[in-house]
């Protein structure tokens, strides 16, 4: 698995794209810069990798857009050791972003063989998630709750009960809600019955869906 002087610096003008977009924080800034992006898509689409836009993976899925990984991650203001849930692994590559930022990572994949090939990968790359497994999202992880932090990487029509009952007081949850078009919303869990509700304006994604295979 090469990465060349070449996407190396693909990845910095990538990095120049989204702070220029807005994202602020370095560390996610010095994360976005420090993974391979170009690997967790096939070969072929190399050229598509350092482009900040979304692109067709496995199953249906897509890895998505460095600025929106950047944007979600800079809501969770992640912590090195903080335990972070992610719904929906696909590419891994928000994955690799919180483990690059020294979080201990908790995720779950509706999709079986996606959800193996991409613990493949990460293992591969050096980024070992904590807990993973394949399953129902909107189910979360009660066994391992409650989290730190939550991020929701899929399109939610609503937002589940379960999760939020499994975010830790003080913790913040980052999860794009809507049928066709999400808006982008961060919960800040205040006490055991009240939450901060704040929007961060429209975005596009995949759904979020109960079945898994």
């Amino acid at each position: 698995m090469k990465d060349t002087f070449r996407q190396q610096g693909k990845r910095q003008l990538l990095v120049e794209t989204i702070k220029e977009k807005g994202i602020q924080d370095e560390a996610v800034l010095n994360a976005i810069g420090a993974i391979p992006r170009h690997l967790f898509m096939d070969s072929s689409f190399e050229d598509h990798a350092y482009q900040d836009k979304a692109f067709p993976i496995a199953a249906d899925q897509t890895i998505s857009q460095p600025f929106t990984v950047a944007f979600q991650t800079e809501l969770l203001q992640v912590k090195k050791g903080e335990k972070i849930l992610e719904v929906g692994t696909g590419s891994g590559y928000q994955a690799a972003v919180l483990c690059e930022l020294g979080a201990k990572v908790y995720t779950i994949e509706r999709q079986q063989e996606l959800y193996k090939k991409t613990k493949r990968f990460l293992d591969d790359l050096g980024y070992r998630i904590k807990h993973g497994t394949f399953g129902d999202g909107y189910k979360g992880m009660p066994a391992y709750a409650p989290f730190d932090k939550i991020v929701v990487t899929a399109g939610a029509p609503y937002v589940p009960k379960a999760l939020m009952a499994q975010l830790k007081v003080g913790g913040r949850m980052v999860i794009p809600v809507g049928k066709e078009n999400q808006t982008m919303t961060l919960f800040i869990r205040k006490s055991e019955k009240e939450f901060e509700k704040k929007k961060f304006g429209a975005f596009r994604f995949v759904p979020l869906l109960k079945d898994k295979n």
